[in-house]
């Protein structure tokens, strides 16, 4: 065992303010790409231990099964999570001394063209941040801008958390295309963009149902071409993945609003540069 009761105590003081603090913590070892902690369980998380002491500590891992170098993965895991980047830190100071007409991310939002009022619920990001703002409350993009705004400067997030919150406020749209259905070079949302995430995500069908409702403008153009013959599929080229596409595509079919009889034409792409020409018969 590496670590000392000093370390213990500078690991779970500096952590008691973050907002991972009742993150489980085979989440925050999944964030830091650190091996898994091995412990299972909903209350595994940091509050469960940072109230006890060092020996209390290596006591409770051991009746848990573990040897006492267990804590060392702990401490580890509590330091690193700490160990957030400088342009995360800047901005955050930044935020702390605007108002929230001067809030950053929401004039990055607008400048992207992205509506404050987006769903959380639609963005692409791990379980664990999903349930984090879904406890503070934090159902839109712009309560999330708001939140972040509000965060004193010591207050340490990781993960999806801060892979969203980077990218708005550098208006990365490399990162943004990962965390929301942006499309690079192009303002705004899209429904495809959004089926594509939604077509990997555990809970596709019901990520599906809220795009549809929630990009109505778009879904009224596929509805409106499809009824014109059109393709389906060809809606969906722009994911770059033909089977990410057919999946997609048969995620929104349910919720196509089409004249009684009317099939939507879904083209099987073939071999050739203009492949997606030719329809199924």
């Amino acid at each position: 065992m590496k670590s000392t009761a000093k370390d213990w105590d500078e690991a779970r003081t500096a952590f008691s303010t973050s907002i991972m603090v009742d993150t489980a913590l085979t989440s925050l070892a999944q964030n830091l790409d650190a091996a898994d902690w091995p412990i299972k369980g909903k209350d595994e998380t940091p509050s469960k231990y940072i109230d006890l002491s060092f020996d209390e500590v290596v006591e409770l891992l051991q009746l848990k099964g573990q040897k006492p170098e267990r804590v060392d993965q702990l401490v580890s895991i509590l330091k690193e999570t700490l160990a957030f980047d400088s342009p995360f830190g800047e901005m955050v100071t930044q935020a702390e001394a605007s108002s929230a007409r001067e809030n950053q991310l929401l004039k990055n939002l607008a400048k992207l063209g992205i509506p404050e009022n987006f769903p959380v619920a639609l963005a692409a990001l791990e379980p664990g941040t999903l349930e984090f703002c879904k406890l503070e409350k934090l159902s839109t993009l712009g309560e999330f801008a708001v939140f972040a705004q509000s965060m004193a400067q010591n207050v340490i997030v990781g993960g999806d958390f801060k892979k969203l919150l980077n990218a708005l406020s550098h208006v990365d749209e490399a990162a943004l295309t990962e965390v929301l259905p942006f499309r690079r070079g192009v303002k705004g949302l899209h429904l495809t963009e959004s089926l594509g995430q939604a077509a990997r995500a555990p809970d596709a069908e019901a990520r599906a149902e809220i795009a549809s409702t929630w990009f109505r403008d778009d879904l009224a153009v596929i509805e409106k071409d499809v009824v014109g013959g059109g393709s389906l599929l060809r809606h969906f080229v722009t994911l770059g993945d033909h089977d990410l596409e057919k999946r997609a595509a048969g995620l929104i079919r349910p919720h196509l609003r089409l004249p009684v009889g009317r099939t939507a034409v879904v083209a099987e792409k073939k071999s050739g540069l203009f492949g997606w020409l030719f329809k199924k018969k």
